[in-house]
């Protein structure tokens, strides 16, 4: 039996034997990696899965099972499973599945791009190739680099399947592809380590694992003989791999599973103005080729671009169907789910608006400040918005990019910052399903020696 015929089929019995609505989804795929290092492989790994989940709910009590055994038996078991615990769970007001008239498709699985065959092509020595070549690449580039902590290449494809009882049924497939190295430089008593990555659906869009080592080297190398600075306030910007981690801050803050509990500091925020002008979040489930894309939700639900900040004013929340009921709104496609419990929220392709500066024209703007590019720890409050990671990166000084810093602290607060963005750069990174360019803050704590 067909996947997509299997889903429907168990959703089907479910109904018949006492659920009043049931969603089942199938999960199957490949992956594969490889890690080498000074040129020998140290691991390699290849491994497939299929499995499946099955949510019942019988009026407003749900309890979910999932089985990798696709077995006449196996499936039984698991509709059993499911439908003797619904009696015993609680019961929820809120619990259920979307209505009728919100599943569907976005677009087109075709549209998106989300799958290329080629990938599946690559042989296993071409992939451990690339990552030779890549570290080979970091190690030729200066007699500096010394060492490494070595390169990867990862692929993978899976299938998404999902019917439930309210008559939607559907499927779709996607496939990445990724390689990154990590070299390690040394000057004197001085070591530093960095990397680079690339990644993308599809075989073409991956960068050359040349360009990559290159990538990777460099930026081990600036980071020699770093600095320690002492306490101050200055303009922070923030590279766009620093800048990404704002971004899951904001995500974070706007989820609905997070407002509802009132356990963000932008609960109660709509319609209001709660960062500069300029500022635009928009989270796009349609673009294609990004790594936040499907053609419909984790529920069904027909994927969609959403503006979350339009202008620093807070558009709306990221949402499921029982976050959009907890909080009387509508469901905005955001569902996210494993085989087994209920949804929580995903973004789609969540990207801060691009601004027209280029990042050399950012760092141009500051007479003295911090460039970050690694962050350290996770001291966030999103209740109160307080911010604080320890960074390295570089001190600006007259508009150029100076000697490297280490061991720093950097901290505010989350809702000041969002006011205090001053710049916002051209250069986009697209390498996540969080998109965003180099980002200028007006002033921060940076705490040193």
């Amino acid at each position: 039996m067909e996947l997509l015929d299997l889903a429907a089929d168990l959703v089907t019995r479910a109904g018949a034997r006492g659920a009043s609505d049931a969603e089942c989804v199938i999960r199957e795929g490949a992956e594969f990696s490889v890690r080498v290092r000074l040129g020998e492989v140290e691991q390699i790994k290849e491994a497939g899965s299929k499995a499946m989940g099955l949510r019942v709910l019988q009026g407003k009590r749900a309890a979910s099972a999932y089985t990798s055994d696709f077995s006449d038996a196996g499936v039984e078991r698991l509709l059993a499973s499911a439908l003797e615990i619904v009696p015993h769970t609680s019961e929820d007001p809120y619990a259920g599945l979307p209505e009728a008239g919100e599943f569907g498709y976005g677009a087109d699985p075709a549209s998106l791009n989300l799958y290329d065959d080629a990938i599946l092509a690559f042989s296993s020595e071409e992939k451990i190739g690339m990552a030779r070549r890549a570290e080979r690449a970091a190690l030729e580039t200066d007699p500096r680099i010394t060492n490494s902590d070595g390169a990867s290449f990862g692929s993978g494809w899976g299938r998404w399947v999902l019917a439930n009882s309210r008559g939607f049924a559907g499927e779709y497939r996607s496939s990445s592809c990724s390689l990154s190295v990590s070299p390690l430089a040394e000057d004197g008593d001085s070591k530093e380590h960095d990397f680079w990555y690339t990644v993308a659906r599809s075989a073409s869009g991956l960068d050359t694992p040349e360009r990559v080592g290159r990538i990777a080297a460099e930026r081990a190398l600036r980071r020699l003989h770093p600095t320690k600075i002492a306490t101050t306030k200055a303009p922070v910007v923030f590279e766009p791999l620093t800048a990404r981690t704002l971004l899951s801050h904001i995500l974070s803050a706007v989820s609905g599973d997070a407002v509802y509990r009132q356990a963000s500091f932008l609960a109660g925020q709509l319609g209001r103005n709660v960062a500069a002008p300029g500022i635009t979040i928009v989270d796009d489930g349609l673009r294609p080729g990004g790594f936040g894309s499907s053609p419909f939700d984790d529920e069904g639900v027909a994927t969609r671009r959403t503006t979350v900040l339009r202008d620093g004013v807070l558009e709306s929340y990221l949402l499921n169907s029982y976050t959009a009921r907890k909080l009387g709104l509508k469901t905005t496609g955001n569902a996210s789910r494993g085989l087994a419990g209920n949804p929580g929220i995903g973004p789609g392709n969540f990207m801060l608006s691009p601004g027209e500066a280029s990042r050399e024209e950012i760092i141009r703007s500051v007479k003295s400040g911090f460039y970050v590019t690694e962050l350290m720890g996770f001291g966030v409050n999103l209740v109160t918005g307080d911010y604080s990671r320890g960074a390295a990166g570089f001190w600006i000084e007259n508009g150029e990019i100076g000697f490297p810093v280490s061991e720093v602290t950097i901290a505010g607060n989350l809702k000041q910052m969002l006011h205090d963005v001053e710049m916002i750069g051209s250069d986009l990174n697209f390498q996540s399903s969080l998109i965003v360019p180099t980002v200028k803050i007006r002033e921060m704590i940076v705490a040193g020696k």
